[in-house]
Formats: C-alpha cells, sequence, structure tokens
C-alpha cells in the first residue's frame, strides 16, 4: 500500500498545540517500566506489528522536509522555558502512574493491585512489540545532525525515528483510555505533552512523534484483538470504580 513521507507541518499540526501540568500537581511514581529484555507475549506477540508495513519513513536526509524538522527543534531550543526543561527531564523515565496527573492522586499501584499487574504486562509487551521501527529506519538524532543544538536530556544511542518514548506514551493513554473512557481526551493531551517534550530536550525531531503514534496504534490495535486483554481490561474498570465513586461524590 502507498505510505506517506512525514513532514514536519504533519508533526506540528498534530503535537503543537500543548500544555503543560501544573507544577504543584503531586505525582506518586510506582515504578513499572521493564527494561530492554522485555519478552512480551501476555497479550501480544513481540512480532506482532509488521513495521514495514505500518511505518512510513522519515524525511530523507537533506530534503526540503528534514530541514524543515530540523529548523522546529532548533525553533523549539531557542523559545524553551525552565519548565519546560523541567518537563522534558521528567519524562525522560515517563511512569504509567504519571498520569495520575489526570486521573487523581488515586491512580497508583498500591491502590489497584489488578490494575497494576495488567499494566506490568501492557508495558512488557508495547516495549517487545516495538523494537522493530528503529532498526527499519536508523535516523541520526537531532544533535548528531546539528552539533549547535544544546540537548538537556541524555541522548540515547539508539535511533531518532520513531520515537519509543511517544509510542509508549500513546500506548498507555490508549490503554487507559479504555478503562477510563471520560478521560481519554485528557490522557491523549498528555500523551502529547510527552512526546513534544522530547522534541524541546533534543531527543527527537518532530516526524519521529508522529512514526512513534503510528507505532502505538499499531500496537494498539493488536492488544484490542485480544480477547485476554479485553477481559482484563473490565476487571481494571471494577477495581477502580470505587474511587471514580468517591470522586464523583
Amino acid at each position: 500500500m502507498p505510505r506517506l513521507l512525514l513532514t514536519a507541518a504533519t508533526a506540528l499540526a498534530l503535537v503543537a498545540p500543548l500544555t503543560l501540568p501544573a507544577k504543584d500537581q503531586a505525582i506518586d511514581p510506582a515504578k513499572i517500566m521493564s527494561d530492554t529484555t522485555s519478552k512480551g507475549g501476555h497479550y501480544i506477540k513481540p512480532g506482532s506489528v509488521d513495521y514495514k508495513d505500518v511505518l512510513p519513513p522519515p524525511p530523507e536526509p537533506g530534503s526540503v522536509a528534514a530541514q524543515a524538522d530540523l529548523e522546529t527543534v532548533q525553533r523549539a531550543q531557542a523559545a524553551r522555558t525552565p519548565n519546560d526543561i523541567a518537563w522534558a527531564r521528567l519524562i525522560v523515565n515517563d511512569d504509567v502512574y504519571y498520569n495520575a496527573l489526570v486521573l487523581g492522586s488515586w491512580f497508583k499501584a498500591d491502590n489497584l493491585p489488578v490494575t497494576a499487574a495488567f499494566l506490568k504486562d501492557v508495558t512488557d509487551d508495547l516495549h517487545a512489540a516495538g523494537r522493530g521501527g528503529k532498526k527499519l529506519y536508523p535516523r541520526p538524532r537531532p544533535p548528531l545532525v546539528d552539533p549547535t543544538l544544546q540537548p538537556v536530556v541524555e541522548i540515547a544511542t539508539t535511533g531518532s525515528y520513531p520515537s519509543g518514548h511517544t509510542m509508549q506514551a500513546f500506548v498507555w493513554a490508549y490503554v487507559l483510555a479504555e478503562i477510563f473512557p471520560e478521560q481519554r481526551a485528557a490522557l491523549l493531551e498528555r500523551a502529547h505533552q510527552v512526546a513534544w517534550g522530547r522534541v524541546i530536550g533534543g531527543a527527537h525531531f518532530p516526524s519521529d512523534l508522529i512514526g512513534g503514534q503510528i507505532v502505538a496504534k499499531a500496537i494498539f490495535a493488536e492488544f484490542m484483538k485480544s480477547e485476554s486483554f479485553r477481559a482484563d481490561v473490565k476487571k481494571c474498570r471494577a477495581e477502580a470504580a470505587p474511587y471514580l465513586l468517591k470522586k464523583a461524590a
């Protein structure tokens, strides 16, 4: 099937209109992120997403689109504020429980053991399934393309495209929106915030974010094919129901 080349303009249209969370909102992080040895297979198989079929290539080096991509990173660097920098650094080690900013301070593993186990398996699966994109399109990170850039986060040695942080944030958002459908818009906005933070930090081009979102949608579609995944979503809804009732009271 034909695939469209990603451009910086497309990326900006999808991720630019963001707002940062308030500084005084407390987060109770409960780390569940799997490491690079994630094997997956809880709900989906690691090879279930065919990247050659779903992921379009990034802009060609030296193209107008690639230059626009780079200029967007340069502009983001020039305009970033101390609050932007703090956000970019926070989400380097992003955690599914940072979504407490959206759902409420009760959203923590200690309160939701069934949901915690479910999200751990989901995260393990998404990491295992999400490894193929960077191998397909090896792309240097922005500071390697423009040495004058000043990143404020550590630059990984892995390729730039697609953005793994974006993929992870959007899979979490899509999954949590199945459990908390009334918060879908806010959860997706939070995922956009994470994605844009990677540009602010200097770790990614805007088109990397779009690639990550494309992969996230493909992975989530595989999750939704799983009967056990859908059944566990219902269990998570039931577990969260008492907290939602208290919140509504």
